[in-house]
């Protein structure tokens, strides 16, 4: 399956502006607010996506984060820990310091509690002693029904890390550079799911970001082959988070597209006719873990393809 019906959210509690994620996160911004207000906002932000995602019957798993250690980012489990259908779990290197205490061991406790099988982890966290990294579902979009990988060249995604995992995961490597425009300059953008959104069978994309030709078509061509209508978006929405969706499952297998609602209010109206022709679509508002976070609903969600013991 491509999609799952149960996902991974952890709740804040010291949310905030992470200033070591920021030098290469260039879709955070400052709020001129006090840390304690944003994290009061982020959680009612929070609180009420949970409450959309429940109200159409997918299954939220909500771990509440810890005081200490100091985790700003928790909010964005996906880039440490995926979860797959032969019960492999997946163990990622960070590029900020910080967020490496985001990784918990409870988490795979609290799993197998309800029930999830877990065969075994694959740790890939020694890479940064070597200054190298690979932030989970962030850097790596799969398409699990090709046994392809997606993946934009970054300071966050090393490219013989992402070979590894490939090889680990039996999938074909797709890569490229994806860039943003940032104070007259062509900058890595930090995360490949901020540009790109895969489904089922179509892809919300930002072509734009993809500044080598060669590389454009490589990925069109994988995308088309493997029978995904195209959804292309702009550099301008892409920075409305248009391109952080996730697909998922509902109640009766029902699919739904997730996203933010400024994602949803970016994208136009054929856009939207063209999404809802594959599945209806989810929005919530995330203004301020976006602001704040550089993150959006995608970045929130870790799904989880685990099998049931």
């Amino acid at each position: 399956m491509q999609i799952t019906n149960t996902i991974l959210m952890i709740r804040p509690v010291s949310f905030r502006m992470n200033e070591q994620t920021a030098v290469n996160n260039f879709f955070m911004e400052d709020l001129d607010v006090k840390n304690e207000a944003i994290n009061k906002k982020a959680q009612k932000e929070f609180d009420d996506f949970v409450s959309v995602l429940r109200s159409k019957g997918v299954n939220v798993i909500v771990v509440q984060d810890t005081k200490e250690p100091d985790t700003p980012d928790s909010i964005f489990p996906n880039n440490w820990i995926s979860f797959h259908a032969n019960g492999t779990v997946g163990v990622y290197p960070m590029f900020a310091e910080n967020r490496r205490n985001e990784r918990r061991d409870d988490i795979l406790n609290i799993l197998e509690e309800k029930g999830f099988k877990i065969e075994s982890v694959i740790d890939y966290t020694s890479a940064e002693a070597d200054n190298l990294f690979l932030e989970g579902t962030g850097s790596i979009l799969m398409d699990r029904v090709n046994q392809k990988a997606y993946c934009a060249l970054s300071d966050r995604a090393d490219e013989e890390l992402f070979i590894e995992f490939c090889e680990d995961f039996d999938c074909f490597p797709v890569i490229f550079k994806a860039n943003q425009s940032v104070d007259g300059k062509r900058l890595p953008i930090y995360h490949t799911n901020v540009m790109m959104a895969l489904g089922e069978d179509f892809v919300v994309i930002c072509l734009d970001s993809i500044d080598d030709k060669k590389e454009r078509k490589n990925v069109l061509d994988h995308l088309k082959k493997d029978g995904k209508e195209i959804i292309a978006i702009t550099e301008e929405q892409m920075h409305h988070f248009a391109g952080n969706m996730l697909q998922v499952l509902g109640a009766d297998d029902k699919r739904y597209l997730v996203m933010s609602s400024a994602a949803f209010n970016s994208l136009t109206k054929e856009q939207i006719k063209t999404i809802t022709s594959h599945c209806e679509i989810i929005h919530s508002s995330l203004d301020t873990i976006e602001t704040c976070g550089g993150g959006s609903a995608r970045c929130m969600m870790a799904e989880i393809f685990l099998p049931k013991a």
